[in-house]
């Protein structure tokens, strides 16, 4: 008897991979989840280590539509389930990584998702047009599609010489106690290191936080994967003289005798050799690309640390091979949210959208509408005040508006912006992608500067706001965009109306 060919086979059963496998099973795929571990999420049993999140769990919104909710929730996966919210499981503001443990196994169990856990895939190979998945007992399962959502699962490890010898952010003590007056440096500026160094502060002799490039803070860059506020108030006993230190060098070397760590640094006005008791690593983590076979190897990027993409979500290398999750911030690298769960939860729903239509004939969802410019710009206010996947994923994921030379106009949700590029749109369709986004950052810009900026005036607000970009032939013919709003509530569309109807050449009363 022929082995069954799975449509769809989902690595990992972390949040990506349960908000594809609802997404299938709603759709009535066939598919199937495998995961190494005895239930959902075996990532945050152990990840952050601190054991506290720094994902935003805002239960009051003063609005009772879920939709807009979700624009303050970042941890609740997609659903039709009103119960499968991760606000009624936890009341804190930045919750506890058990509560989350807990609502993942929840959202599997109640959606009924088909999922093989204590499986872990140790090769993924390549037969003529299907996958050959090959599992830790030997048990082989073949598919003509896989989807890799196992996130990035191994320290990411910088070239230095003898940093084998420090310990890492994934198994260092959490105990401040075993740091009882020592001196410790932390190889590394993101959210792990500083988690690290504020568990510290208060046992240690000094810590100190090393890295060749400066900090990089979230409220500064708009990207939540910078250091959060959660995790900066180290800045405060560095800044304020006591006794810890921000130091922006490299690290040359790392030596290790009885007496201790011997650490040398790249200075700017010569090499330095500096004593410490501890040395830990904490520098992220990278995808596990040790489980393809030869031939089935997708091509990577970022130094190596991520696949590289196509727009979408596929391999540029492998036909067939797609990812999901934090895989897929090689898209976005440090600019947008393809890395965390409430971006990549929009990512999935965009990525099985892109498969229901590419092989089972099913049409993006969409409106259509009249041939009415003022009725356009209604309905792009309507999303842009209450969609959740444009909010989340900003920059990435667009509304677009596809106008006919005849026929009705197009209204689709949320699809990959770099992706339009690649759709089968008439040469003679004028296309408009309308995204919610920060503008420039400019030179010298403060944080928190609440000086206002007037689109009508020529000028473009740094703070959120619309951008509708009109495209012809795939080519960008013209942007518009809209002034930021202190609430986020844009009213009357700030000259939309004109740009869309001067772009198809329709006059406009005024």
């Amino acid at each position: 008897m022929p082995e069954h060919v799975t449509d769809y086979l989902v690595v990992g059963a972390g949040p990506a991979g349960l908000q594809l496998a609802h997404l299938l099973h709603r759709g009535g795929h066939d598919y199937l989840v495998l995961d190494e571990g005895a239930a959902p999420g075996g990532f945050f049993t152990k990840f952050p280590r601190h054991r506290q999140l720094i994902s935003s769990n805002k239960r009051f919104t003063g609005s009772d539509d879920p939709e807009v909710n979700l624009r303050m929730d970042w941890n609740s996966l997609l659903s039709d389930d009103p119960s499968l919210v991760f606000t009624k499981y936890s009341e804190e503001y930045f919750p506890a990584a058990d509560d989350y443990v807990r609502y993942l196994a929840d959202y599997a169990s109640r959606l009924d998702l088909n999922i093989q856990f204590g499986c872990r895939v140790r090769e993924i190979a390549r037969d003529g047009d299907e996958f050959v998945l090959t599992d830790q007992h030997g048990t082989r399962r073949r598919s003509r599609r896989v989807v890799v959502a196992t996130g990035l699962s191994v320290p990411n490890v910088p070239e230095i010489r003898g940093i084998e010898l420090a310990e890492q952010y994934s198994t260092v003590s959490t105990d401040p106690a075993e740091f009882t007056n020592q001196r410790v440096l932390i190889i590394g500026k993101g959210n792990s290191a500083f988690e690290t160094a504020d568990n510290l502060v208060s046992t240690t002799a000094a810590v100190h936080i090393a890295g060749p490039k400066p900090v990089r803070l979230a409220w500064d860059t708009h990207f939540v994967g910078h250091v959060r506020a959660v995790n900066n108030n180290f800045l405060d006993t560095y800044e304020l003289k006591s006794g810890n230190a921000v130091l922006n060098v490299g690290v040359e070397r790392i030596d290790r005798d009885d007496a201790g760590y011997h650490v040398r640094f790249r200075f700017s006005r010569g090499p330095r050799v500096v004593d410490y008791d501890r040395v830990i690593v904490c520098a992220g983590f990278r995808f596990d690309a040790t489980i393809f076979a030869d031939g089935c190897r997708p091509a990577l990027d970022i130094n190596d640390r991520f696949p590289e993409l196509t727009s979408g979500y596929e391999s540029t290398s492998v036909d067939g091979l797609f990812f999901a999750g934090t895989l897929t911030q090689q898209l976005d690298y440090r600019v947008s949210t393809n890395g965390f769960i409430h971006g990549y939860r929009y990512g999935a729903r965009a990525l099985y959208r892109l498969l229901d239509e590419r092989y089972h004939g099913t049409t993006w969802p969409h409106t259509e509408l009249a041939a009415d410019p003022a009725g356009w710009t209604r309905s792009v206010l309507a999303r842009i005040n209450r969609s959740s996947g444009l909010w989340q994923q900003f920059g990435e994921l667009a509304d677009v508006l596809v106008v006919p030379g005849d026929g009705p106009v197009r209204h689709f949700e949320e699809m990959p912006l770099r992706h339009l590029a690649d759709r089968a749109f008439e040469p003679t369709d004028t296309v408009f992608a309308v995204t919610l986004e920060y503008g420039p950052h400019p030179v010298g810009k403060k944080p928190f500067d609440g000086s206002i900026v007037h689109a009508s005036e020529g000028e473009v607000t740094s703070f959120f706001h619309p951008v509708v970009r009109q495209y012809r032939a795939g080519e960008l013919v013209a942007t518009h965009h809209l002034d930021s709003d202190m609430e986020n509530r844009w009213q009357d569309g700030d000259g939309l109306t004109a740009f869309l109807a001067d772009a198809v050449g329709t006059r406009v009363a005024t």
